[in-house]
């Protein structure tokens, strides 16, 4: 009889099965071209194991986004009281940077190539972006819709896009320093009258 712990690993082993196979065939021939069929075979598993995992194919195509998404909202949403929006994004970006293996590499690349799944994950993402927005305007003493919060933000997402996918340190020292001086000149007094 197979243990708990054992029945799990052995989902988790699954699961990345599949999503490793998926995302070669969506890198390699396309997220439309490709089929739950095909997924299946790549994968070593029936196409109704497939389904049991992930409902629908783009669920399968988002599943890794999705999850970078929900660990930066978490990261924003947990920090700690004595750590500021931009400490948090940090410690979270070094932690991403630490554990980035090759299954991030080829979510990077498949999503570059379906400008359609990116767009989907983009949204996503955004939608973390206005939740960061509320986070340093409450920092700021401003509102949600003001100028300094959303371009410090609108300036993160950035940041998080092109830092997550690199593993040097100097990287995100400077990113970071980037941010930190931008967030600096926007105080509310340095903001363009509305």
């Amino acid at each position: 009889m197979m243990s708990d712990g054992l029945r799990e690993r052995s989902k988790a082993r699954r699961r990345e099965a599949i999503v490793r196979a998926a995302y070669e065939l969506f890198a390699e021939r396309g997220f439309d071209a490709t089929t739950i069929a095909d997924i299946a075979a790549a994968a070593e598993v029936s196409p109704r194991t497939v389904t049991l995992y992930f409902p629908s194919k783009l669920e399968l195509a988002l599943s890794r986004p999705e999850a970078f998404a929900d660990r930066l909202a978490a990261a924003m949403r947990e920090r700690q009281e004595a750590r500021g929006a931009l400490d948090a994004l940090e410690h979270w970006l070094r932690e991403e940077v630490a554990h980035r293996g090759d299954l991030d590499d080829l979510t990077h690349r498949m999503l570059e190539l379906n400008p359609q799944l990116r767009a989907v994950a983009g949204a996503r993402l955004a939608e973390v972006v206005r939740d960061a927005t509320r986070i340093l305007a409450e920092e700021q003493g401003s509102a949600p819709g003001d100028f300094g919060p959303r371009i410090a933000a609108a300036a993160a997402a950035a940041v998080v896009g092109e830092v997550v996918h690199r593993r040097e340190e100097a990287d995100i020292e400077a990113a970071m320093t980037f941010l930190r001086a931008g967030l600096d000149t926007l105080t509310p007094a340095a903001q363009p009258p509305r």
